[in-house]
């Protein structure tokens, strides 16, 4: 089954798009078109269809005719054998400086790598690793800085046992962490599992995904960086990462409608995809549309969902990346 449905949206291309063989787990867009994909995650319990190739970081531009993606290089001195990208996020500068934060996990442990972009070398300058107690478990990140992020935990512990007891008890430990040089600190807690995050175009809302318990959480954000809960909204699906329309404010979720295929993976029962549009989510009644849905004969396991421009780009944890025309 491969089937678009929306009444405002009409598929006119599908690409699978090459050098995403081993996943593309996390995507972002600037605004003038330059989409940047991590690749190659392996994570405890997940499926690889590359286990022994490092992960990297994709780009491809979508203003171009025939798009192709291709893999930034990495400057000298950074750790390519054990980079292992989750969550990624891009900041523009009053200069337009881009930089790149991303979520790695060399052998299992968790840093955030900020990197700046060279456009003219197709590269990426890395520029600093980010360790601290308060990210133990680090899922997502959302830039709000060119040294200042929001992150979200998606456990309160790193060893891989105790984040599956904490699960299988239902502790409710992870949460949001707002990085700063001078300050890090936990700012909203209480999830199931924390996992993708973004902020609304006028900046004043922060977005949080929490998987296992499927919901969209809504946060206010402040003036000292602290957020406030001001809405949830319960979602009939494991909703993973989070990207924003920049032009309407719209959301767009990954999803997985059946979270066991991903972990028991069976290619002739392979976990399926959906993605999701929220419309209006501040409103008494937002609009929850669904995209895309494919029982994982063309995706499997989609983790995000990016748009820009008419066109919308389908991640997934460990399968492919999907480029559309709507």
């Amino acid at each position: 089954m491969l089937s678009l449905m929306n009444n405002n949206l009409k598929m006119i291309f599908l690409h699978l798009l090459e050098l995403t063989e081993a996943g593309a787990e996390d995507i972002d867009i600037l605004p003038n078109g330059l989409a940047f994909f991590s690749v190659g995650l392996k994570y405890p319990g997940l499926h690889s269809f590359a286990p022994d190739k490092p992960g990297g970081i994709l780009m491809m531009d979508l203003k171009e005719e025939k798009p192709r993606a291709l893999e930034l290089r990495i400057s000298r001195g950074f750790d390519l054998a054990s980079f292992n990208p989750h969550g990624i996020s891009t900041f523009i500068d009053d200069d337009d400086t881009v930089y790149l934060f991303v979520v790695n996990h060399p052998e299992f442990k968790n840093t955030v790598e900020i990197f700046k972009f060279q456009e003219e070398e197709n590269s990426l300058l890395h520029l600093k690793t980010i360790r601290h107690e308060l990210l133990p478990s680090v899922n997502d990140i959302v830039a709000i800085g060119p040294r200042h992020f929001y992150a979200t935990n998606d456990h309160y512990f790193s060893d891989p046992f105790l984040k599956y007891l904490e699960t299988y008890v239902n502790l409710h430990w992870a949460n949001v962490v707002y990085y700063s040089p001078n300050e890090v600190k936990v700012v909203a807690d209480g999830f199931d599992s924390a996992n993708g995050i973004n902020i609304s175009p006028d900046k004043k809302y922060l977005y949080v995904a929490d998987i296992l318990a499927h919901e969209i959480h809504v946060l206010e954000k402040h003036p000292n960086m602290n957020l406030t809960q001001i809405k949830v909204l319960q979602l009939d699906t494991l909703v993973d990462n989070v990207s924003i329309d920049p032009s309407s404010g719209d959301i767009w979720i990954g999803c997985h409608p059946n979270g066991q295929k991903l972990f028991v993976y069976d290619p002739n029962n392979p976990p399926s995809s959906e993605v999701l549009r929220v419309q209006n989510i501040l409103s008494e009644k937002p609009l929850v549309t669904t995209v895309y849905a494919n029982n994982g004969s063309v995706l499997q396991g989609s983790s995000v969902a990016a748009v820009h421009d008419g066109k919308l780009l389908i991640g997934t944890l460990y399968h492919r990346a999907l480029h559309c025309e709507l």
